[in-house]
């Protein structure tokens, strides 16, 4: 066996332990997303359409890519945690509606490392939107809960846009598992 994989599996069967042992807290996560849809630097591109998207009022089949910054406030100055990074596609012949791939990928602060994993239907014209969250990485392994996303602000003139977000999520504490082990 590899150097150290006893210990890894050691730490990992703690974690596992911890999570079935009830070792889980519920906390409240709140940021904005900074949505940039045009100008020099934009953080939303096109990367593909169906036939149909032209002549859909609902933009159905459009497939866009996203990394936008997210803040702790809804100034684009405000401190940056970190990146909003994933797939969003026009999903719905009758209204406005995204199925989205998100994953919120923490650069900074407390959770710097971790990922929290975001899916669902986003019926983007609704002033508040819940979205599932599936999962993630580092602190938030095994995560599970649910986000409300609103949309803040939308300058049309520039295409920008400030979503709020507001998650509700499990974490593991009183781990023995290192998460962020030397290399």
């Amino acid at each position: 066996m590899p150097r150290g994989s006893v210990h890894a599996e050691k730490e990992e069967a703690t974690f596992i332990q911890n999570i079935c042992g009830g070792n889980e807290k519920l906390i409240k996560i709140h940021f904005y997303v900074q949505d940039v849809l045009d100008g020099p630097n934009p953080t939303v591109y096109e990367v593909a359409r169906a036939s149909i998207t032209s002549n859909s009022p609902t933009g159905f089949g459009q497939v866009r890519v996203l990394d936008d910054v997210v803040t702790a406030g809804p100034e684009s100055n405000s401190t940056t945690l970190g990146r909003a990074q994933g797939l969003i596609t026009f999903s719905d012949l009758q209204v406005s509606a995204l199925t989205m791939d998100l994953n919120i990928v923490f650069t900074s602060g407390k959770y710097n490392g971790s990922t929290i994993c975001i899916l669902g239907r986003n019926q983007i014209n609704d002033e508040k939107r819940e979205l599932a969250v599936v999962g993630g990485t580092g602190v938030f392994r095994f995560a599970r809960g649910y986000a409300f996303s609103s949309t803040y602000s939308y300058d049309a003139e520039i295409n920008y846009g400030v979503l709020e977000y507001t998650i509700y999520t499990t974490y593991v504490y009183n781990s023995k598992v290192r998460m962020y082990a030397d290399v």
